[in-house]
C-alpha cells in the first residue's frame, strides 16, 4: 500500500518538530517536507507533490488561506489541512471557502492529526472536535434565536410571512386573510419591526429557516 505523503507548513519550528515527530510514528504516512511560510510552502508542493499539506493559518510572507488557495488550484491532487488555533466558525468557513479539506485546531488531542490526516487522504472533510462542538453551538444558538423571534409573532403575522414568503402580493394577502390592503400592508409593517427585517426576500429567506416554507414550495 502506498504511503500518504505529508508536507508541513508552520513558521515555529518546535510546533514543526512536534507534528514531524508525531507523523513519525504513523504507519503508512511519510513526512516529506517541512517549509516555514507560505511561499516555500509552494516551492515544496510543487517539488515533492504531497497527499496532504498541513497549512498553518497564520504565517509570514503569506498567509496559510491564500497559500492553501494556491495549492488547491495548482496542484488540486494536494489536499490541504488548516492548522489553527481558532475554533471560531468564522475562520472554519474562510479554511473552508479557501479549498481546505480539513481545520485541525492546535490545541486538539494528537490522536486528531492521524484522524485528519487518513480522513482527509480518504477524500473526505475533517474537522476537529473543538470545531464542530463550536459550530454546532453556533447554529443551535442561532436557531434558538430564530425560534424565539418567530414565537413572538401572533398567528395571523406568521400567516402573513407564509404568504409573503409564497411570493404572494399585498393585494393577494389581502384578499386570502380577508383584510383591505391597508390593513395587510400594515400587518407587514408590523413584522417587518418585530422582526427587524425589512425587505422580503430576507423575510423570505428566514420563513424558509423557520419552517414556515420550504425551497420545494
Amino acid at each position: 500500500m502506498a504511503k500518504i505523503r505529508v508536507l508541513l507548513a508552520d513558521d515555529h519550528t518546535l510546533f514543526r518538530a512536534g507534528i514531524r515527530s508525531l507523523l513519525q510514528t504513523v504507519a503508512d504516512v511519510e513526512f516529506v517536507a517541512e517549509a516555514a511560510d507560505g511561499h516555500e510552502a509552494l516551492r515544496l508542493v510543487a517539488a515533492h507533490h504531497p497527499d496532504i499539506a498541513l497549512i498553518d493559518i497564520m504565517m509570514p510572507s503569506l498567509n496559510g488561506l491564500d497559500t492553501a488557495a494556491r495549492i488547491v488550484q495548482g496542484h488540486p491532487r494536494t489536499r490541504v489541512v488548516i492548522l489553527s488555533m481558532n475554533a471560531d466558525e468564522v475562520s472554519v468557513l474562510k479554511a473552508l471557502r479557501a479549498g481546505a479539506a480539513g481545520y485541525l485546531v492546535k490545541t486538539a488531542d494528537p490522536a486528531e492529526l492521524e484522524l485528519a490526516v487518513r480522513a482527509v487522504a480518504r477524500g473526505e472533510r475533517f474537522l476537529s472536535s473543538a470545531v464542530a462542538e463550536h459550530v454546532l453551538a453556533t447554529c443551535l444558538k442561532r436557531i434558538d434565536k430564530e425560534q424565539s423571534s418567530i414565537e413572538r409573532l401572533t398567528p395571523r403575522q406568521r400567516e402573513v410571512l407564509q404568504l409573503i414568503a409564497e411570493g404572494h402580493t399585498t393585494k393577494e394577502i389581502a384578499s386570502k386573510v380577508g383584510v383591505s390592503a391597508k390593513t395587510a400592508e400594515a400587518y407587514r409593517t408590523d413584522l417587518m419591526r418585530v422582526l427587524e427585517i425589512h425587505d422580503v426576500a430576507s423575510l423570505t429567506r428566514y420563513a424558509i429557516r423557520a419552517g414556515l416554507v420550504s425551497l420545494d414550495g
